[in-house]
């Protein structure tokens, strides 16, 4: 496996495992699902060198983090060190919906709590997961470097980030990795977002490099959905009024990959992992079938043509939808 060091701190596999499906409904039911099984995903995801393992409070409201203790429960210390553990803080979900909290205090109880549900003495990356807007990035950020210097945290990382806030963040102590969604269905991150974080070193973790699903030719009517997917209702480019119209835009992918032989989510993760030395994608699932099939998108090398044939395939200003609601946090209001 190819060995990335993000922002020059952490040193990570180029291809990582985002662990969110593990103990979230978002994408499906998980019918039949077991905490057993996934703790042998997360497993897998290390045999296959994607020891890039990134998780979040929010995720089962820290069930996500204790099956990954789980999974790496026993390693001696030289084995630990060859993984990287990235968990988020600052979200909780309630009756009352999402809550954000960068508050100082808050962040370092999470972060302790993370460490013990996760089993590990230290965390390699510590990330804000969406920005609170009532605390000043610069209060925050003073008490992730102390964590820092105390070493219980080895990088920090920002979740949907605006690029004002980066720079006062990086500002306050370096930045190791930003986390961000990039992929052939979402490239509005180029503009401004991920030219800050190269001008600043900072890494680029990516979500979603598979477009939530839809680059991956599985998905052809809002029926392929469970009826509790979130994509559902909760995604704009999945409304009723739009889907038909935005699913056949990756038509043109899945000819590519046809020509290319090979699936049209390999190709959409290759398309990601081509974007540099600097770019970790953390693609998840709940299935180790697909956790091996996204291993083997390393082996796809994409020539300057296919490239070009790629980043043409999908139209932006031809998507018609936000990647989020107007009023969810992300980069845009952050």
């Amino acid at each position: 496996m190819q060995r990335v060091l993000l922002g020059g701190i952490i040193n990570s596999p180029k291809l990582g495992y985002g662990a969110m499906s593990l103990t979230s409904n978002v994408y499906d039911t998980r019918e039949g699902y077991t905490d057993e099984y996934g703790v042998s995903v997360i497993k897998r995801a290390i045999e296959l060198g994607m020891t890039h393992i990134d998780t979040a409070l929010l995720y089962g409201m820290g069930h996500n983090e204790v099956l990954i203790g789980r999974a790496i429960a026993g390693l001696s210390p030289q084995e630990r060190a060859k993984l990287c553990i990235a968990t988020k803080t600052g979200v909780t979900l309630d009756d009352d919906g999402f809550k954000i909290s960068n508050e100082p205090k808050y962040l370092r109880e999470t972060c302790m709590r993370s460490l013990e549900r996760l089993g590990t003495p230290y965390l390699d990356i510590f990330c804000l997961h969406r920005i609170d807007m009532s605390v000043p990035i610069e209060e925050s950020m003073t008490e992730m470097k102390k964590l820092v210097e105390e070493g219980y945290v080895k990088g920090i990382g920002l979740s949907e980030a605006s690029p004002s806030t980066i720079r006062r963040a990086h500002a306050i102590h370096p930045i190791a990795a930003v986390q961000l969604e990039w992929s052939l269905w979402a490239r509005d991150a180029e503009t401004e977002l991920i030219p800050t974080c190269r001008e600043l070193g900072i890494g680029i973790v990516v979500y979603s490099p598979m477009g939530k699903g839809l680059l991956t030719g599985s998905i052809k009517k809002l029926e392929d959905f469970s009826e509790k997917d979130w994509r559902r209702t909760m995604y704009p480019r999945c409304e009723a009024s739009v889907f038909e119209h935005n699913i056949k835009l990756v038509q043109k992918v899945e000819e590519l990959a046809v020509k290319k032989g090979c699936s049209a989510a390999n190709l959409a993760l290759a398309w990601v992992l081509a974007q540099g030395d600097d770019v970790v994608p953390i693609p998840g699932t709940s299935k180790i079938e697909n956790l091996e099939s996204n291993a083997s998108a390393l082996d796809i090398h994409l020539s300057p043509v296919e490239m070009s044939e790629l980043s043409n395939a999908i139209p932006q200003d031809q998507i018609k939808g936000l990647r989020y609601h107007e009023w969810e946090p992300s980069y845009l209001n952050s």
